[in-house]
């Protein structure tokens, strides 16, 4: 079973909808119980880094979003779900995320021609070819919304970039968790993919 980490500050519906495409059920769930039974989980986010690290705090699921990932299970942050993997967020001062990752989480600077926030698709600059990228053809297109990005502490994390006026780290992995500043759910042929390649993960001996 794969937990969708329902805490009030996720597009869920669109995120349900690509992996019932993908012929995988899901289960929306703010139960830290039910999330302890589940084989793999994904955190969805939109909106503010504050206002969701406060409804987070609030449904009682990080103690076992903690638990989860210290067993290796196979995790997926999306877009927020990604930033608040990371220790802070220059949107949201004095609130802090949950820490997991070593990293910033930084404004996209103005520049001649950019909008912020940053909407649209981007191509990937691929790090590696395994695990959420596997059989991913170079320079991929995904699908972005956000106006604040990731800069990872731990470089050898960091499993795709791409350009926004500054290079951004569009995916991190560490084990079996995995995280991506862009939609997969949004992103077509392509995100569907790494979907697939995530839920390949389950059952492997090491989820």
């Amino acid at each position: 079973m794969i937990a969708l980490i329902d805490y009030g500050a996720g597009n869920l519906q669109s995120v349900i909808k690509a992996f019932h495409y993908i012929g995988c059920e899901v289960k929306v769930t703010a139960d830290p119980k039910e999330l302890q039974r589940a084989d793999a989980a994904v955190l969805p986010g939109v909106g503010a880094f504050g206002d969701a690290m406060n409804s987070l705090q609030k449904s009682g699921m990080v103690p076992e979003i903690y638990h989860f990932i210290e067993q290796n299970k196979p995790f997926l942050g999306i877009c927020l779900g990604l930033q608040m993997l990371f220790e802070s967020s220059e949107e949201s001062e004095g609130v802090k995320g949950l820490g997991i990752l070593p990293g910033k989480i930084l404004r996209i600077p103005d520049g001649p021609g950019l909008k912020i926030p940053h909407i649209g698709w981007n191509s990937l600059n691929l790090k590696c070819h395994t695990g959420l990228f596997e059989n991913l053809p170079e320079n991929s297109y995904v699908y972005f919304v956000h106006s604040y990005y990731l800069k990872a502490e731990k470089r050898h994390q960091v499993i795709a970039t791409t350009s926004y006026g500054v290079e951004i780290d569009a995916a991190v992995q560490r084990g079996n968790l995995f995280a991506t500043q862009f939609h997969p759910e949004k992103s077509g042929q392509v995100g569907l993919k790494i979907l697939e390649n995530f839920v390949s993960m389950i059952g492997e001996g090491n989820a």
